[in-house]
Protein backbone atom coordinates (compact mmCIF):
# COMPACT_ATOMS: atom_id res chain seq x y z
CA UNK A 1 0.00 0.00 0.00
CA UNK A 2 2.78 2.20 0.66
CA UNK A 3 4.79 1.80 -2.14
CA UNK A 4 1.19 2.39 -4.21
CA UNK A 5 1.29 5.97 -2.44
CA UNK A 6 4.96 6.15 -3.58
CA UNK A 7 4.04 5.63 -6.82
CA UNK A 8 1.28 7.81 -7.06
CA UNK A 9 2.88 10.77 -5.15
CA UNK A 10 5.88 10.14 -7.97
CA UNK A 11 3.49 10.54 -10.87
CA UNK A 12 1.92 13.64 -9.29
CA UNK A 13 5.21 15.55 -8.80
CA UNK A 14 6.19 14.80 -12.49
CA UNK A 15 2.54 16.08 -13.97
CA UNK A 16 3.45 19.08 -11.52
CA UNK A 17 6.60 19.65 -13.16
CA UNK A 18 5.55 19.03 -16.54
CA UNK A 19 2.34 21.94 -16.41
CA UNK A 20 4.95 23.98 -14.79
CA UNK A 21 7.13 23.73 -17.67
CA UNK A 22 4.08 23.79 -20.29
CA UNK A 23 3.30 27.22 -18.59
CA UNK A 24 7.00 28.61 -18.24
CA UNK A 25 7.10 27.56 -21.99
CA UNK A 26 3.91 29.00 -22.88
CA UNK A 27 5.13 32.16 -21.05
CA UNK A 28 8.22 32.14 -22.82
CA UNK A 29 6.54 31.82 -26.08
CA UNK A 30 3.98 34.43 -25.97
CA UNK A 31 7.00 36.78 -24.80
CA UNK A 32 8.78 35.94 -27.91
CA UNK A 33 6.15 36.67 -29.47
CA UNK A 34 5.07 39.69 -28.37
CA UNK A 35 8.23 40.69 -28.64
CA UNK A 36 8.56 39.70 -32.56
CA UNK A 37 5.37 41.38 -32.73
CA UNK A 38 6.17 44.76 -31.22
CA UNK A 39 9.35 44.27 -33.12
CA UNK A 40 7.55 44.11 -36.45
CA UNK A 41 5.76 46.79 -35.74
CA UNK A 42 7.23 49.24 -33.45
CA UNK A 43 10.30 50.68 -34.50
CA UNK A 44 12.40 52.64 -31.79
CA UNK A 45 16.20 54.06 -30.68
CA UNK A 46 17.53 56.31 -28.07
CA UNK A 47 19.51 58.51 -30.35
CA UNK A 48 17.48 60.82 -30.46
CA UNK A 49 17.07 64.17 -29.22
CA UNK A 50 14.78 67.47 -29.26
CA UNK A 51 15.60 70.23 -32.15
CA UNK A 52 14.11 73.74 -33.03
CA UNK A 53 14.34 77.24 -34.20
CA UNK A 54 17.40 79.16 -32.59
CA UNK A 55 17.52 82.78 -33.51
CA UNK A 56 20.82 84.23 -33.00
CA UNK A 57 20.66 87.95 -32.18
CA UNK A 58 22.96 90.28 -33.65
CA UNK A 59 23.73 94.04 -34.35
CA UNK A 60 24.06 95.51 -37.61
CA UNK A 61 26.22 97.89 -36.36
CA UNK A 62 28.99 98.84 -34.45
CA UNK A 63 28.63 100.65 -31.37
CA UNK A 64 28.54 101.00 -27.60
CA UNK A 65 25.40 99.08 -26.10
CA UNK A 66 23.59 101.64 -24.08
CA UNK A 67 21.16 99.53 -22.44
CA UNK A 68 20.31 95.55 -22.45
CA UNK A 69 16.24 95.18 -21.50
CA UNK A 70 16.44 90.80 -21.16
CA UNK A 71 17.57 88.83 -18.56
CA UNK A 72 18.77 85.20 -19.55
CA UNK A 73 15.44 82.83 -19.99
CA UNK A 74 12.99 85.68 -20.36
CA UNK A 75 10.10 84.76 -22.32
CA UNK A 76 9.94 87.28 -24.99
CA UNK A 77 7.65 88.43 -28.01
CA UNK A 78 8.33 89.10 -31.66
CA UNK A 79 9.06 92.56 -31.69
CA UNK A 80 10.22 93.50 -28.07
CA UNK A 81 13.38 95.44 -27.20
CA UNK A 82 15.77 93.36 -26.40
CA UNK A 83 18.76 95.83 -26.77
CA UNK A 84 19.83 99.52 -27.61
CA UNK A 85 23.01 100.90 -28.82
CA UNK A 86 24.36 104.23 -28.57
CA UNK A 87 22.78 106.17 -31.63
CA UNK A 88 24.33 109.49 -31.20
CA UNK A 89 27.19 109.43 -34.07
CA UNK A 90 24.41 108.18 -35.88
CA UNK A 91 21.62 111.17 -34.73
CA UNK A 92 24.12 113.50 -36.52
CA UNK A 93 24.63 111.63 -39.76
CA UNK A 94 20.51 111.90 -39.80
CA UNK A 95 20.48 115.80 -39.05
CA UNK A 96 22.90 116.73 -41.30
CA UNK A 97 21.54 114.14 -44.34
CA UNK A 98 18.02 115.94 -43.59
CA UNK A 99 19.60 119.30 -43.76
CA UNK A 100 21.00 118.25 -47.59
CA UNK A 101 17.79 117.01 -48.14
CA UNK A 102 15.91 120.56 -47.66
CA UNK A 103 18.69 122.43 -49.49
CA UNK A 104 18.16 120.14 -52.61
CA UNK A 105 14.30 120.32 -51.96
CA UNK A 106 14.76 124.15 -51.85
CA UNK A 107 16.77 124.34 -55.10
CA UNK A 108 14.47 121.75 -56.97
CA UNK A 109 11.59 123.79 -55.86
CA UNK A 110 13.48 126.91 -57.34
CA UNK A 111 14.17 124.99 -60.41
CA UNK A 112 10.41 124.32 -60.99
CA UNK A 113 9.85 127.85 -60.68
CA UNK A 114 12.31 129.11 -62.88
CA UNK A 115 10.32 126.38 -65.60
CA UNK A 116 7.36 127.92 -64.72
CA UNK A 117 8.37 131.77 -65.31
CA UNK A 118 9.80 130.27 -68.52
CA UNK A 119 6.14 129.50 -69.92
CA UNK A 120 4.70 132.17 -68.70
CA UNK A 121 7.35 134.60 -70.46
CA UNK A 122 6.85 132.09 -73.53
CA UNK A 123 3.17 132.71 -73.20
CA UNK A 124 3.99 136.34 -73.16
CA UNK A 125 6.16 136.03 -76.52
CA UNK A 126 3.48 134.17 -78.27
CA UNK A 127 0.99 136.53 -77.58
CA UNK A 128 3.41 139.22 -79.34
CA UNK A 129 3.85 136.80 -82.02
CA UNK A 130 0.25 136.53 -82.78
CA UNK A 131 0.09 140.76 -82.60
CA UNK A 132 3.07 141.20 -85.12
CA UNK A 133 1.56 138.74 -87.31
CA UNK A 134 -1.61 140.90 -87.30
CA UNK A 135 0.16 144.03 -87.69
CA UNK A 136 2.19 142.70 -90.41
CA UNK A 137 -1.46 141.87 -91.98
CA UNK A 138 -2.54 145.41 -91.53
CA UNK A 139 0.57 146.45 -92.72
CA UNK A 140 0.89 144.41 -96.14
CA UNK A 141 -3.04 145.73 -96.79
CA UNK A 142 -2.11 149.71 -96.14
CA UNK A 143 1.34 149.03 -98.60
CA UNK A 144 -1.44 147.81 -101.03
CA UNK A 145 -3.54 150.52 -100.26
CA UNK A 146 -0.52 153.07 -100.66
CA UNK A 147 0.51 152.12 -103.82
CA UNK A 148 -2.56 152.05 -105.34
CA UNK A 149 -3.65 155.57 -104.58
CA UNK A 150 0.36 156.53 -105.31
CA UNK A 151 -0.31 154.88 -108.88
CA UNK A 152 -3.61 156.64 -109.56
CA UNK A 153 -2.04 159.98 -108.31
CA UNK A 154 0.72 159.64 -110.88
CA UNK A 155 -1.65 158.90 -113.68
CA UNK A 156 -3.88 162.19 -113.06
CA UNK A 157 -0.42 164.28 -112.18
CA UNK A 158 0.49 163.04 -115.88
CA UNK A 159 -3.14 163.45 -117.12
CA UNK A 160 -2.30 167.68 -115.32
CA UNK A 161 -6.30 166.97 -113.43
CA UNK A 162 -3.77 166.37 -110.16
CA UNK A 163 -1.06 168.88 -108.74
CA UNK A 164 1.91 167.96 -107.76
CA UNK A 165 1.85 168.89 -104.22
CA UNK A 166 -0.98 166.24 -104.28
CA UNK A 167 1.30 163.44 -106.09
CA UNK A 168 4.04 164.14 -103.09
CA UNK A 169 1.48 163.66 -100.70
CA UNK A 170 0.62 160.44 -102.16
CA UNK A 171 4.33 159.33 -102.56
CA UNK A 172 5.17 160.44 -99.00
CA UNK A 173 2.52 157.70 -97.78
CA UNK A 174 3.38 155.48 -99.53
CA UNK A 175 6.99 155.78 -98.03
CA UNK A 176 5.31 155.71 -94.56
CA UNK A 177 3.25 152.40 -95.19
CA UNK A 178 6.65 150.73 -96.70
CA UNK A 179 8.33 151.69 -93.87
CA UNK A 180 5.70 150.18 -91.38
CA UNK A 181 5.69 147.23 -93.27
CA UNK A 182 9.29 146.91 -92.84
CA UNK A 183 9.01 147.72 -89.00
CA UNK A 184 6.19 144.97 -89.02
CA UNK A 185 8.06 142.74 -90.57
CA UNK A 186 10.82 142.95 -88.25
CA UNK A 187 8.33 142.99 -85.09
CA UNK A 188 7.79 139.57 -86.13
CA UNK A 189 11.55 138.08 -86.86
CA UNK A 190 12.34 139.97 -83.61
CA UNK A 191 9.48 137.98 -81.69
CA UNK A 192 10.00 134.62 -83.25
CA UNK A 193 13.54 134.62 -82.35
CA UNK A 194 12.41 135.23 -78.99
CA UNK A 195 10.30 132.44 -78.93
CA UNK A 196 12.97 130.24 -80.46
CA UNK A 197 15.42 131.64 -77.24
CA UNK A 198 12.86 131.36 -74.63
CA UNK A 199 11.88 127.50 -75.61
CA UNK A 200 16.01 127.25 -75.64
CA UNK A 201 15.89 128.64 -72.38
CA UNK A 202 12.74 126.13 -71.21
CA UNK A 203 15.07 123.23 -72.51
CA UNK A 204 17.99 124.38 -70.79
CA UNK A 205 15.64 124.99 -67.15
CA UNK A 206 14.22 121.41 -67.82
CA UNK A 207 17.50 119.34 -67.94
CA UNK A 208 18.43 121.68 -64.95
CA UNK A 209 15.10 120.55 -62.80
CA UNK A 210 15.66 116.94 -63.84
CA UNK A 211 19.67 117.20 -62.90
CA UNK A 212 17.91 118.67 -59.38
CA UNK A 213 15.67 116.11 -59.35
CA UNK A 214 18.39 113.42 -59.41
CA UNK A 215 20.57 115.20 -57.01
CA UNK A 216 17.25 115.50 -54.77
CA UNK A 217 16.73 111.76 -54.68
CA UNK A 218 20.38 110.93 -54.12
CA UNK A 219 20.73 112.93 -51.20
CA UNK A 220 17.08 111.26 -49.97
CA UNK A 221 18.59 107.97 -50.16
CA UNK A 222 21.35 109.16 -48.11
CA UNK A 223 18.70 109.87 -45.67
CA UNK A 224 16.78 106.92 -46.01
CA UNK A 225 20.20 104.97 -45.57
CA UNK A 226 21.22 107.02 -42.85
CA UNK A 227 18.04 106.50 -40.96
CA UNK A 228 17.81 102.92 -41.50
CA UNK A 229 21.21 102.80 -40.22
CA UNK A 230 20.19 104.45 -36.92
CA UNK A 231 16.87 102.01 -36.56
CA UNK A 232 19.47 98.92 -36.25
CA UNK A 233 21.05 100.40 -33.04
CA UNK A 234 17.45 99.47 -31.43
CA UNK A 235 17.35 95.48 -31.36
CA UNK A 236 14.14 93.52 -31.63
CA UNK A 237 13.32 90.06 -31.36
CA UNK A 238 12.57 88.51 -34.41
CA UNK A 239 10.18 85.79 -33.06
CA UNK A 240 8.29 84.49 -29.82
CA UNK A 241 11.38 82.74 -27.63
CA UNK A 242 12.78 82.47 -24.70
CA UNK A 243 16.13 84.84 -24.50
CA UNK A 244 19.81 81.91 -23.84
CA UNK A 245 23.38 82.80 -23.87
CA UNK A 246 22.98 86.32 -23.33
CA UNK A 247 27.03 87.60 -23.28
CA UNK A 248 26.01 91.38 -23.66
CA UNK A 249 26.04 93.82 -20.87
CA UNK A 250 25.68 97.68 -21.17
CA UNK A 251 29.05 99.78 -21.84
CA UNK A 252 30.21 96.87 -23.94
CA UNK A 253 31.71 97.45 -27.28
CA UNK A 254 29.86 95.51 -30.02
CA UNK A 255 31.01 94.66 -33.70
CA UNK A 256 28.17 93.99 -36.54
CA UNK A 257 27.69 90.17 -36.78
CA UNK A 258 28.75 89.79 -33.51
CA UNK A 259 26.50 87.14 -31.71
CA UNK A 260 24.82 89.17 -28.39
CA UNK A 261 22.39 86.07 -27.63
CA UNK A 262 20.02 83.84 -28.92
CA UNK A 263 16.15 83.21 -29.10
CA UNK A 264 15.03 79.68 -28.64
CA UNK A 265 11.09 79.20 -29.88
CA UNK A 266 9.77 76.76 -27.58
CA UNK A 267 6.81 76.51 -29.71
CA UNK A 268 8.58 75.64 -32.75
CA UNK A 269 10.48 72.26 -31.48
CA UNK A 270 10.48 69.14 -33.36
CA UNK A 271 12.64 65.68 -32.79
CA UNK A 272 15.49 64.79 -34.49
CA UNK A 273 15.78 61.26 -34.16
CA UNK A 274 18.98 59.30 -35.90
CA UNK A 275 17.93 55.33 -36.54
CA UNK A 276 19.60 52.99 -37.92
CA UNK A 277 19.05 52.30 -42.31
CA UNK A 278 17.88 48.64 -41.40
CA UNK A 279 15.06 50.05 -39.69
CA UNK A 280 13.71 52.40 -41.76
CA UNK A 281 12.40 50.11 -44.51
CA UNK A 282 8.98 50.79 -43.70
CA UNK A 283 9.36 54.11 -42.09
CA UNK A 284 6.99 56.46 -44.00
CA UNK A 285 5.76 60.24 -43.13
CA UNK A 286 2.46 60.39 -41.34
CA UNK A 287 3.09 57.35 -39.18
CA UNK A 288 2.31 57.78 -35.08
CA UNK A 289 5.26 58.20 -33.03
CA UNK A 290 5.06 58.34 -29.30
CA UNK A 291 8.22 59.66 -27.53
CA UNK A 292 9.00 59.25 -24.10
CA UNK A 293 11.70 62.07 -22.44
CA UNK A 294 14.13 61.05 -20.71
CA UNK A 295 14.05 64.20 -18.09
CA UNK A 296 10.10 63.34 -17.55
CA UNK A 297 9.86 59.81 -16.68
CA UNK A 298 6.40 58.36 -17.19
CA UNK A 299 5.89 61.57 -19.74
CA UNK A 300 4.11 60.18 -23.04
CA UNK A 301 3.96 62.66 -25.89
CA UNK A 302 2.51 62.45 -29.59
CA UNK A 303 3.68 62.79 -32.36
CA UNK A 304 4.48 61.67 -36.19
CA UNK A 305 7.16 61.29 -38.86
CA UNK A 306 7.67 64.21 -40.80
CA UNK A 307 10.54 63.27 -43.48
CA UNK A 308 13.43 61.39 -43.87
CA UNK A 309 16.89 63.32 -44.34
CA UNK A 310 18.13 62.75 -48.09
CA UNK A 311 21.35 61.20 -46.93
CA UNK A 312 22.78 59.95 -43.70
CA UNK A 313 24.31 61.77 -40.72
CA UNK A 314 27.76 60.83 -41.68
CA UNK A 315 27.76 61.98 -45.39
CA UNK A 316 26.84 65.77 -44.10
CA UNK A 317 29.55 65.10 -41.21
CA UNK A 318 32.29 67.70 -41.23
CA UNK A 319 34.72 65.22 -42.32
CA UNK A 320 32.90 62.32 -44.70
CA UNK A 321 33.91 59.07 -44.95
CA UNK A 322 36.58 58.19 -47.62
CA UNK A 323 35.95 54.37 -48.74
CA UNK A 324 38.54 54.73 -51.29
CA UNK A 325 41.82 54.04 -48.95
CA UNK A 326 41.31 50.04 -49.15
CA UNK A 327 40.70 50.27 -45.13
CA UNK A 328 37.04 49.58 -45.49
CA UNK A 329 35.17 48.48 -42.24
CA UNK A 330 31.07 48.10 -43.02
CA UNK A 331 29.37 49.97 -40.71
CA UNK A 332 25.19 50.53 -39.98
CA UNK A 333 24.69 54.13 -41.22
CA UNK A 334 22.37 56.22 -39.18
CA UNK A 335 19.94 58.42 -41.23
CA UNK A 336 18.08 61.33 -39.00
CA UNK A 337 14.02 61.23 -39.44
CA UNK A 338 12.12 64.31 -38.44
CA UNK A 339 9.28 64.11 -36.14
CA UNK A 340 6.74 66.75 -35.67
CA UNK A 341 4.90 66.79 -32.29
CA UNK A 342 0.98 67.22 -32.84
CA UNK A 343 -1.17 70.08 -31.63
CA UNK A 344 -1.37 70.23 -27.91
CA UNK A 345 0.64 67.24 -27.50
CA UNK A 346 3.10 69.16 -25.23
CA UNK A 347 0.69 71.98 -23.80
CA UNK A 348 3.38 73.02 -20.92
CA UNK A 349 6.06 73.47 -23.24
CA UNK A 350 8.24 71.30 -21.36
CA UNK A 351 10.58 70.21 -24.24
CA UNK A 352 13.89 71.83 -24.11
CA UNK A 353 16.31 71.86 -27.26
CA UNK A 354 18.89 69.52 -26.71
CA UNK A 355 16.89 66.78 -24.07
CA UNK A 356 17.22 63.24 -25.22
CA UNK A 357 14.44 61.14 -26.14
CA UNK A 358 13.05 58.26 -26.91
CA UNK A 359 11.07 57.58 -29.73
CA UNK A 360 8.87 54.56 -31.29
CA UNK A 361 7.21 54.94 -34.61
CA UNK A 362 4.07 52.70 -35.28
CA UNK A 363 4.97 51.03 -38.54
CA UNK A 364 1.90 48.57 -38.64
Amino acid sequence: MDQADQGVNRNGNKIYVYCVLAVFAAIVLAGVFCYVWHSRNYIGTDDAYVTGSIHTVAPKVSGTVKAVLVKDNQSVKRGDLLVEIDSTDLDVKVLDAGAVVETEESKLRESSMRIEVARQQLEEIMTRIESAKANLVLQEANIRQSRQDLDRSRRLYESGALAQERLEKAQTGYDIAQAQLQYAREQVKQARAARETQDLLIRQAQAAYQSQTHVAEQKRQVLAAATLTRSYTKIAASSDGYVTRKNVEPGNQVQAGQPLMAIVSLDDVWILANYKETQLERVRPGQKVEIKVDTFSGKILEGRVDSIMAGTGSVFSLFPPENATGNYVKVVQRIPVKIVLDQGSDPDRVLRVGMSVQPTIAVR
